[in-house]
């Protein structure tokens, strides 16, 4: 099948890309996004318990928040996602997701001061929701607002290896699984609404829940032209996937299974063999680990940009271990053949876009790269 929502053009080739080094003096960075408020400022997650801002021309000394004294931060756990309100240029609210000093996930709103746009709002902070999570490792982490104007949050099974407690495919758990909430009203007991078209309103299952059977959704995007959802859903120790779900009346993968710990992308990994793959949906694309230290899908975004008129419509994607970037046409067909467009020696922990659409790259070791034509 393929998505639909546009003709597939010529593919890109080695050479199509290359990567132009905006900045290095990062803690760890994590990840990169843009306010979309008209000053082509980007904002920089660091691990470590900042976010950073790039002016344009300079990286502020100054955080833009500081959360360190209030963040784990060893192995997988730390300051790990940010997500600006689409009223943000009224509201100057923003949203943040990291592991507090117990290990759990917190996603808490903040506003950006009404006198400083480049400092936060002294006191403004408040959780939006509180995640308990039984192991160190898996947090998932990226949210994000959708074309639908609600906040997702990517959440990891949990952690430790193989989901030993089943979590991926449990509808009782918010772990493994795809959130969608309003941010725009409480009730008497949580700071966010239930939004009446998830698929277990009225059903047995968490209201929170959009997609489950994810092991850990560590980047994922929406398209900004078609509203496609894209997610880079890390394997255990095979297989590396990303699924795209294609937005429809109903929304984008409405109540999809991604098929965790059942399947490791396209394959049996619980049971190995002879698995149940009814009601899974299979991953766009695949790679193993057998070759370049290949281990961990860093997912990225459909570049909409006008920089780089190749890339036009294709999705670019990395991986964290071996540093390759690869891509595949946004309208491909599944299963897509990718291509690889750059080796690097980067760490590529995250993608992001500005306002423009243009892609940026970060990199654990502490820089932030923006990617053009090569």
């Amino acid at each position: 099948m393929t998505d639909g929502s546009e003709a597939i053009v010529a593919a890109p080739s080695a050479g199509t890309i290359k990567l132009t080094k905006v900045t290095g003096g990062l803690s760890k960075p994590v990840f990169v996004t843009s306010a979309r408020d008209g000053t082509g400022r980007l904002f920089i997650v660091e691990q470590t318990g900042r976010i950073r801002i790039w002016s344009g021309s300079s990286l502020l000394t100054t955080p833009f928040l500081n959360l360190a004294a209030s963040v784990s931060k060893g192995g997988e756990q730390g300051l790990l996602g940010l997500a600006f309100h689409p009223g943000f240029t009224t509201n100057r609210k923003f949203y943040v997701n990291y592991t507090n000093l117990s290990g759990d996930t917190l996603v808490r709103e903040y506003r950006a001061s009404a006198t400083n746009p480049n400092r936060v709002q002294s006191g403004s902070g408040r959780t939006i929701i509180k995640i308990d999570q039984p192991y160190a490792n898996h947090n998932g982490g990226m949210i994000g607002f959708g074309p639908d104007g609600y906040l997702y949050i990517g959440m990891g099974d949990g952690g430790s290896a193989g989901d030993p407690g089943n979590r991926a495919q449990n509808k009782d758990s918010l772990l493994g699984k795809m959130l969608r909430i309003n941010v725009n009203g409480t009730t008497s007991t949580r700071n966010y609404l239930i939004p009446s078209s998830n698929p277990y309103v009225g059903k047995a299952g968490r209201n929170e829940i959009w997609q489950r059977g994810l092991r850990n959704p560590w980047r994922w995007s929406f398209d900004r032209r078609t509203g496609n959802l894209w997610i880079g859903d890390v394997g255990q120790g095979r297989y590396e996937e990303v699924d795209r779900a294609v937005r429809t009346s109903s929304g984008a993968g409405k109540g999809a299974n991604w098929g965790w710990r059942v399947m490791e992308g396209a394959h049996c990994y619980r049971p190995s063999s002879g698995c149940d793959r009814s009601g899974k949906r299979l991953p766009v694309v695949e790679y193993s680990h057998a070759s370049n230290g290949r281990c961990a899908v860093t997912g990225g975004y459909v570049y909409r940009g006008s920089a780089i008129p190749a890339m036009a419509g294709w999705y670019v994607y990395g991986d964290y271990c071996s540093g390759e970037i690869f891509t595949i046409s946004a309208s491909a067909p599944t299963p897509a053949n990718a291509t690889r467009l750059l080796d690097t020696s980067l760490l590529i922990s995250s993608f992001g876009e500005n306002a423009s659409g243009e892609l940026f790259v970060t990199d654990l070791g502490g820089n932030l790269y923006r990617i053009d034509a090569g």
